[in-house]
């Protein structure tokens, strides 16, 4: 039994940023299950096996809970945990990061205050927000969609999720991109030490939040996570704070980059445009075919939590394994027409917000706002084009989305 073998992979190259899938496809059909030295992981490509992955016991996002505490202290030393304390606070240690009961008892307490009602009561303030938008930017007969649409909604519906001080709100941007771009391979220590700034004031001003929601609740989720902690649930503090840092940061980067990969999408494939503009019922799946044609987050990893044979090759216990969620949503054999943009697609079994325990808890909201997004905008820009020159994608493994989309309808 082999290990997997190696092959070069070079994902921050600005080629790959620009259209990833080519290579994804020959990965896919020569090395399904190949090992990058660069990254230091094995990468899956095949929808099968990555749903297998997120589906079995032994995989999983930290070591922690199969690891003597001793270890885990020496080897949070020497990653030097110590130099992004509040990184590590808050970002290592969120819902997303840990299994087993941790991530069990978590996860049903968030859930309970993230309930499918919260989410369908904001549909009103969605669409307001989205109006609110629109209403400034219709005039101006043209827009960048990214910096002056895409971004501020998922912003300004995180803020009211969380019941954010409007005049606090404008930081939270910052914040999040900041904090995940350590997710990144490439990322630089000037960008950890940006990280490490945007965690502890993050955290300090939601200490302030929690104690006057305290004093004055209010029908927001950190009223309801403070009352969690308080009733003695079993929710500490630290916790709080990691799970709304974690909203913050899921929740805009998949609106955000799902907005404006989806936008795109639709404007290179006219005949799709078109038959949505015609038949709004569509909407629903064509959000669905969004994230999968262009996946907002392309890569997630998990831990091998003991020695095993997968396919074939060996893995042992603290390996990482890469999961390429963007490669596995154009696998034909899981998807016919893979590699077409079909708004009508159904069933759409997309890895787009993973599936399994760490099925994404934000998808709900992130499938709202793109929803009263889309819809507003063929019905308020029914004449939207591409402004026109080449549109540019951020580097970038992990996440995918653009760094701007210019827009036109004069």
């Amino acid at each position: 039994m082999n290990t997997a073998p190696p092959v070069p992979f070079q994902p921050y190259d600005p080629d790959f940023a620009t259209d990833p899938y080519p290579t994804y496809a020959r990965l896919r059909e020569e090395t399904p299950i190949f090992h990058s030295a660069a990254l230091g992981m094995t990468l899956l490509t095949r929808y099968e096996d990555i749903r297998a992955v997120l589906l079995d016991g032994r995989f999983g996002r930290t070591l922690d809970y199969v690891t003597p505490r001793e270890e885990i202290q020496r080897k949070r030393r020497e990653a030097n945990w110590t130099r992004l304390p509040n990184y590590s606070r808050y970002v290592r240690v969120n819902l997303l990061e840990t299994e087993g009961p941790d991530h069990s008892r978590v996860r049903k307490l968030v859930s309970s205050a993230l309930s499918p009602r919260r989410i369908r009561e904001l549909r009103e303030r969605v669409q307001s927000v989205v109006n609110t938008l629109f209403d400034r930017i219709v005039p101006a007969g043209r827009m960048e969609f990214v910096s002056e649409m895409a971004v501020p909604l998922p912003v300004h519906m995180i803020s009211e999720l969380l019941g954010w001080p409007e005049e606090e709100r404008h930081r939270l941007r910052p914040w999040s991109a900041h904090i995940v771009r350590l997710y990144e391979k490439d990322h630089t220590a000037e960008d950890e030490s940006r990280a490490e700034t945007a965690a502890s004031e993050f955290a300090a001003m939601l200490d302030v939040l929690a104690d006057s929601r305290r004093a004055h609740p209010q029908e927001d989720l950190v009223s309801a996570l403070v009352s969690i902690v308080d009733g003695g649930d079993r929710l500490s503090r630290d916790e709080l704070i990691a799970t709304c840092m974690l909203l913050l940061n899921a929740g805009h980067e998949a609106t955000v980059n799902g907005a404006g990969n989806g936008l795109l999408a639709l404007l290179q494939h006219p005949a799709q445009l078109e038959k949505l503009r015609t038949d709004r019922s569509l909407l629903t799946t064509a959000i669905e075919e969004m994230i999968r044609y262009d996946a907002p987050l392309q890569l997630f990893h998990r831990f091998v939590l003991e020695d095993l044979e997968f396919r074939g090759f060996r893995l042992r216990k603290g390996d990482v394994v890469g999961l390429l969620y963007g490669c596995a949503n154009r696998d034909p054999q899981a998807f016919e027409r893979a590699e077409e943009f079909d708004i009508a697609r159904t069933p759409n079994r997309h890895l787009g917000f993973g599936t399994g325990a760490h099925f994404c808890l934000g998808a709900p909201l992130a499938r709202l706002e793109l929803e009263v997004l889309f819809g507003t905008l063929l019905s308020r820009l029914p004449q939207v084009r591409l402004e026109g020159g080449p549109t540019r994608h951020r580097a970038g493994l992990v996440f995918r989305g653009l760094e701007a989309l210019p827009l036109r309808w004069d």
